[in-house]
C-alpha cells in the first residue's frame, strides 16, 4: 500500500488556539463553552477522515509573565481550559471514527487515575482513546496543586518513566479473554486473569488491578513531544505518536532522520511511530487571498503582551522585567534554557540581534511550525514536499481561527490530498491503531 499522511487536528479546549489571537478573528465562533462547538470541529475532521483530533492542556492560567494572570484575562491569552475528560466524553458521543486525545500531566496526576480515565475512555470510544503524555513545565502549574516551584527537568522525567511503567501493567493488569460473564454459571470473570500490578518505585506506590477490563485497543494510544535529549528518549520508548516543532524542512529531515534511530535503539519498528510536526495552514481561492488573510493573523490580532505572557509560562521566565524593545542577553539565556535555543533560532531567522518585542511576534505570528501558505493546490505541493522528503509522517494541524481553518482545510486541501494518494478516502477500520496501521499489542 502506498504510504499516507497521518492527519492530527490539534485543539485547545478554551478561547484560543495555540494562535493567541484567534478569537478575534472576524468569523471565529466564540462558543467554546458548549458541547457543541467541540462536537462540530471534530464532526468536520472525521468527514474528511483526520486520524485524530487531540487537545492540549494546561494545568493553571498563565501567570508567570509579571507574576499575575492580569495580561492574560485582559488580552485572552488562553485564560480558560476546560476539564477535557468531558469534552472527549461529548465527542466520543458525536463521532463514530475519529480518534480522541487528551493532554494529562504525569507531574500532577497519579498513574491509577490516568490508567483508569483512558482505558474508560477507550472502551466508551470503541478503541479510539490517545493520552497526550506531558510533564508540565512551569510554576503556575505547580503552585495549583500545592508545591511552590515545578520538579526539574531530570526528575519530571524520571517521574514520568515509572508513571509510564505503572499505567502500561495496570493496562495490561486484565488479559483480553478475563471476562466470561456466563449468567448460568454465575461467573463473571476469571480470577485466574486478572492480575495485581504491585509496582513499587521512586514515585510511586500501586497495587492494581486496574478497575477497567482490557481496552479494544489493548492500550490507548500514546502521544508525546519530548525535544531535549532526555525527551526524545522518553519519546522513543514510550510514544506511538510524536509532536514536533520544526520550524524548518531541513531542521525536521534531521529530527527524523534522529529520531526513528532512536526508535530503533529502543527494539521498536521506527515505522510504527508517526512523527508529525505542529503546521498551519492559510488556504485561499487565490494566493492573493491567501497572502491577506497571513497578513491579518500576523499583524492584527495579537497583542504582544498576550504572546509574551504564553511566553513567559512556556519558558519559565518573566519578560515583564523586561522592555519590548530590550536585546536578548547572555543573562536573560542563562537564566532559562529554552530563551537560548529560541533566541538564536528566531537570530537565525532576522539575521540580526533578537529583542523581547522579536521573541513575541514570534510567538504571535506562528513561526513554531512550518506555516503552509496559498491555493489549496499550492498548500498541498508544500505539505507533499515535507511528507515525501523525510520530514515527517504527516501533520499535527493547528489552527489559525475555529472552526474556519478546519472548514476550509477538509473543504479544499483534503480532495487534493486524496486526489495524489496521500491521504486516505475512507477509514481502514473502526480503531485509532487501525487507522495509524499500528497492531494492537
Amino acid at each position: 500500500m502506498t504510504r499516507q499522511m497521518t492527519l492530527v487536528g490539534f485543539m485547545q479546549a478554551g478561547n484560543v488556539t495555540v494562535y493567541s489571537g484567534s478569537w478575534r478573528y472576524p468569523s471565529a465562533d466564540l462558543g467554546f463553552l458548549s458541547m457543541d462547538y467541540y462536537a462540530h470541529i471534530a464532526q468536520v475532521l472525521e468527514a474528511a477522515k483526520f486520524d485524530c483530533v487531540f487537545f492540549d492542556d494546561r494545568l493553571a492560567m498563565p501567570g508567570v509573565y509579571g507574576n499575575s494572570v492580569s495580561d492574560a484575562v485582559r488580552y485572552g491569552a488562553r485564560p480558560i481550559k476546560l476539564d477535557l475528560t468531558a469534552v472527549l466524553g461529548g465527542i466520543i458521543g458525536a463521532t463514530s471514527r475519529i480518534g480522541v486525545g487528551a493532554t494529562y500531566s504525569t507531574t500532577y496526576y497519579d498513574p491509577f487515575h490516568i490508567a483508569r480515565t483512558f482505558a474508560t475512555l477507550d472502551h466508551l470510544s470503541g478503541g479510539r482513546a490517545a493520552w497526550n503524555v506531558v510533564t508540565s513545565v512551569n510554576d503556575s502549574e505547580a503552585q495549583n496543586f500545592g508545591v511552590e516551584t515545578h520538579l526539574d527537568h531530570d526528575q519530571r522525567y524520571d517521574r514520568a518513566e515509572e508513571f509510564l511503567e505503572a499505567v502500561r501493567a495496570l493496562w495490561d493488569s486484565w488479559e483480553d479473554d478475563a471476562l466470561i460473564m456466563d449468567r448460568e454459571s454465575g461467573e463473571f470473570a476469571d480470577p485466574s486473569k486478572v492480575h495485581e500490578v504491585d509496582h513499587k518505585g521512586d514515585y510511586f506506590s500501586v497495587r492494581g488491578p486496574l478497575t477497567v477490563p482490557r481496552t479494544p485497543q489493548g492500550r490507548p494510544v500514546i502521544l508525546q513531544a519530548g525535544s531535549s535529549g532526555r525527551g526524545r528518549r522518553f519519546a522513543g520508548r514510550w510514544a506511538d505518536m510524536i509532536f514536533t516543532a520544526d520550524p524548518g524542512l531541513p531542521v525536521a529531515q534531521r529530527h527524523y532522520a534522529e529520531q526513528k534511530e532512536q526508535i530503533a535503539s529502543e527494539g521498536r519498528n521506527p515505522d510504527d511511530v508517526k512523527l508529525l510536526p505542529m503546521a498551519y495552514t492559510v488556504v485561499g481561492e487565490t494566493e492573493e487571498i491567501a497572502r491577506e488573510k497571513e497578513r491579518l493573523f500576523l499583524d492584527a490580532y495579537v497583542h504582544p503582551h498576550a504572546s509574551l505572557a504564553l511566553l513567559s509560562e512556556v519558558l519559565n521566565y518573566d519578560f515583564a522585567k523586561h522592555d519590548l524593545d530590550d536585546v536578548i542577553s547572555d543573562e536573560m539565556m542563562a537564566a532559562s534554557g529554552g530563551i537560548r535555543g529560541l533566541a538564536e533560532g528566531v537570530r537565525r531567522h532576522l539575521d540580526r540581534e533578537v529583542t523581547v518585542r522579536d521573541l513575541a511576534a514570534h510567538r504571535a505570528t506562528l513561526l513554531q511550525g512550518p506555516r503552509f501558505v496559498g491555493t489549496a493546490t499550492q498548500v498541498a505541493d508544500q505539505m507533499q514536499e515535507w511528507f515525501a522528503s523525510g520530514g515527517c509522517d504527516g501533520f499535527v494541524l493547528a489552527a489559525t481561527h475555529l472552526p474556519g481553518a478546519f472548514e476550509e482545510f477538509t473543504r479544499m486541501v483534503v480532495p487534493v490530498l486524496q486526489e495524489r494518494g496521500l491521504f486516505r478516502s475512507e477509514y481502514p477500520g473502526a480503531t485509532l491503531r487501525d487507522h495509524l496501521g499500528v497492531e494492537r499489542p
